[in-house]
This record gives structure tokens, C-alpha cells and sequence, in this order.
């Protein structure tokens, strides 16, 4: 899995986005037509910020403010490949909404709907696109501070637009130098349309290149620079679950082993019964459910009749892990009969991490054959790690 991992440790705009992927590896060529094709033709140039090297990209274009419906058509005649016309169609209407929720409606975009920022936009979507990767994920973003003067007038930082793009993303900030606007309204949009991933949820993996995009101005003792990571990680899934734990200390082990096999039963992903030490140190335990977060409530209502609960807590939407499943069937031999086993295997990418036999199935010819259980698990195992191991030498 390619991902790209975002560092704004100076705050991110339009062209500065556009200059670090390309600066990463992105087809020069088609970026820039794609831009050309909404203004006029860019400059790319090498540049240098505390002595680290980086690309800066100049749209050379005029300010002059456009409505939605101008910038869009704008937009449509765009020499760029649909998807990335399609992303940048989004991030365009989110500006839109984020100055009508700060301003009220408006008949033209100011700063944001000039050409300058089409051409940003257009380039920044058309250079990820050109780099084909499966997941994005941004570090907390430095704001700026202090004020900015715009069309509005003087406002402070983060202009308020850019301020409502950012309570609208799941994108992290803080304030960081105190060096007047380092995240732009536009750079607040289009990282929060790349993002696909929290930045604490980015798998390990191999840092392929690396990317800087530096501003149009010097900063100082801090590099006005974005910088970005292509990194190769093992692919991983993801969903979403909820949590649901009581305390209980009145309740028989037999009752509470009935209520978890309910809770499985009604559809619970896992349930869990954890030894706790209670108030006035009576023992006692700790029942966790984790459950698809439409189940929440029938099994919550499980919980409170089986076990007495009044109050059940629940934790909503965990982002949770998960490495990629699949079921094989492997053929073992026991004297001379040939039965097939269920195996679940599981794998990050190409690198198979667990391979587990079905319990009851193991169970159940270990009990036809009158052998101990854990012979036909050991046998299971075996069969399908040689199994995994020859799909992996055949490529398959």
C-alpha cells in the first residue's frame, strides 16, 4: 500500500501542496497542462530554504474574483483527468460553503475564487492523482498567528474561513510560529479532501521519497516549507465499532457466561468478562461487548436484561485496525481418512501474519477419531502454512 503522509510544520497553501508532490515525483508534464489550462502556463523553479532544497510553483495569474458558477465552468474546461477534476470540484464547493457559513451568502469568491487558487487546486488534485496512492494522512498543521489583511479586511489567524474548513475535517492544528497566515483557506481545503487516514493510524512501513514545497516568502529561522512522505506500507483494513462495558458484582459466573453467549448470539463482534476489584473491595467483573454500532441498542437491552445492569456505558465510534481475513480449506490425513479444515488466515499486505484452524471443526473429528484436539489443530497449522507458503512462491 503507497500512502502519502503530509507534514505541515509551517502551515500548507495551494501552491506550496502542488510544489511538494511534485517535487515528490508527480508527472510534471500533466500537472502543469492541467494548470496551464486554467490560467496560463506556471513557473516551476528550484528553490532553497535553510538550505534544504524544494520546488516552488508560481501561477503567475491575476487576482480577480469569480462567482461559484464562474469558477466551476472554469473549472469544467480543465485539461485534467476526471478524477482529479472531481476532487477538485469538491474542494472548490467546500471553500464556497466555509465563506457563506462565515460571511453569509456571497455572490463572488475574494481571495479563493481567484485564478491563482483554481490553478492551485487543479494541480495539487491532479498531482495526487498522478501518483496513485491508496491512503493520505496530515500531521497536525501549524496555524500562524496574529492578523492578516483581505478583502473582508482585517481578520485574525486562521482566517475564518480557514478556521471552518478545519472544524468541518477530522484534521489536526495547533498554533505553531507566530508568523502571520501559514495555513491558507485553500491548503485547509485540499488537505482535508486528501485526507483518508488519521496520522496515527498510518501503518509502518518503507519511506520511499520524500517531497518540500516552499513558500512564496522567507520565514526567518523556520523553513517555510511543506513537506511530504511517499511511504510503501502493509495494506490495512479499517471500520468503525462501538464499545459497551457494565461493572457487575451480584451476578452468578453461570449467569453472566449465559448473557455472553446472548450477546454473540444477537450479533456482538467479541464479548469479554474481566476480573475487577469493586468499591469496598468486593470482587467483581468488567463485561465488554464490541459490536457493529448499529447493534449498540439490542445488545445493550441483552446486557440489562441478563445481567440487572442500570447503567451501560458505551464508547462510540473506535476506529479499529483490522489486517486482511480470508477462509481456506486445508486437506489433512488421520490414519487413512482425508478430511478438509477450515483455516483462517490472516495478512498485512503480502506478509501473512496468523493462521488459525476452526476450533469446532477441529473438535469435531478429533472426538470422530478419538485423538486430543490440539493433534488435529497442529496438523491444520501445519498444512496451511505450507499451503500460504506455496501461493506465495507460485505468486498466487
Amino acid at each position: 500500500m503507497r500512502a502519502l503522509l503530509f507534514d505541515p510544520f509551517h502551515g500548507a497553501s495551494g501552491d506550496m501542496i502542488t510544489a511538494a508532490l511534485l517535487h515528490l515525483g508527480a508527472d510534471r508534464e500533466t500537472v502543469l497542462r492541467a494548470m496551464a489550462s486554467v490560467v496560463k502556463e506556471p513557473v516551476v523553479e528550484e528553490a532553497e530554504r535553510n538550505g534544504i532544497r524544494a520546488l516552488r510553483v508560481r501561477t503567475r495569474a491575476e487576482v480577480s474574483p469569480r462567482s461559484l458558477d464562474a469558477v466551476l465552468g472554469r473549472l469544467a474546461a480543465a485539461d485534467a483527468p476526471a478524477p482529479a477534476l472531481a476532487m477538485a470540484e469538491r474542494v472548490i464547493r467546500n471553500l464556497h460553503r466555509a465563506e457563506e457559513k462565515v460571511h453569509g451568502e456571497v455572490a463572488h469568491f475574494h481571495e479563493v475564487g481567484a485564478d491563482d487558487a483554481i490553478a492551485d487546486i487543479v494541480g495539487a488534485c491532479t498531482a495526487l492523482h498522478a501518483l496513485d496512492v491508496r491512503h493520505v494522512a496530515v500531521l497536525p498543521i501549524a496555524l500562524g498567528g496574529g492578523l492578516i489583511t483581505g478583502s473582508h479586511g482585517t481578520l485574525p489567524v486562521p482566517a475564518p474561513a480557514t478556521a471552518a474548513l478545519l472544524a468541518s475535517s477530522h484534521l489536526l492544528a495547533y498554533p505553531g510560529p507566530k508568523d502571520g497566515e501559514l495555513l491558507t483557506p485553500t491548503g485547509a481545503a485540499l488537505l482535508a479532501e486528501f485526507a483518508t487516514l488519521p496520522s496515527s493510524q498510518v501503518p509502518p512501513g518503507e519511506i520511499l521519497g520524500v517531497g518540500y514545497g516552499a513558500g512564496s516568502r522567507e520565514s526567518g529561522t523556520m523553513p517555510n516549507l511543506l513537506r511530504v512522505f511517499l511511504i510503501e506500507a502493509g495494506e490495512v483494513e479499517h471500520d468503525r465499532v462501538e464499545i459497551l462495558e457494565t461493572n457487575v458484582d451480584d451476578v452468578s459466573p453461570e449467569v453472566v457466561a449465559h448473557a455472553i453467549a446472548r450477546l454473540m448470539d444477537a450479533g456482538a463482534r467479541d464479548a469479554s468478562v474481566i476480573p475487577a476489584m469493586m468499591k469496598k473491595g468486593r470482587s467483581g467483573q468488567l463485561v465488554r461487548v464490541i459490536a457493529d454500532p448499529a447493534l449498540t441498542g439490542p445488545l445493550a437491552l441483552v446486557l440489562a436484561e441478563e445481567l440487572g445492569t442500570l447503567g451501560i456505558r458505551v464508547i462510540p465510534s473506535v476506529h479499529r485496525l483490522i489486517a486482511s481475513r480470508r477462509v481456506i480449506r486445508v486437506p489433512i490425513v488421520i490414519g487413512k481418512e482425508t478430511r478438509d479444515i477450515a483455516v483462517k488466515v490472516g495478512s498485512l499486505g503480502e506478509r501473512i501474519i496468523s493462521v488459525k484452524p476452526e476450533f469446532e471443526e477441529a473438535r469435531a473429528w478429533a472426538d470422530a477419531k478419538g485423538i486430543p484436539v490440539r493433534e488435529v489443530l497442529r496438523r491444520a497449522g501445519e498444512a496451511a502454512w505450507q499451503m500460504v507458503a506455496r501461493e506465495g512462491r507460485d505468486g498466487g
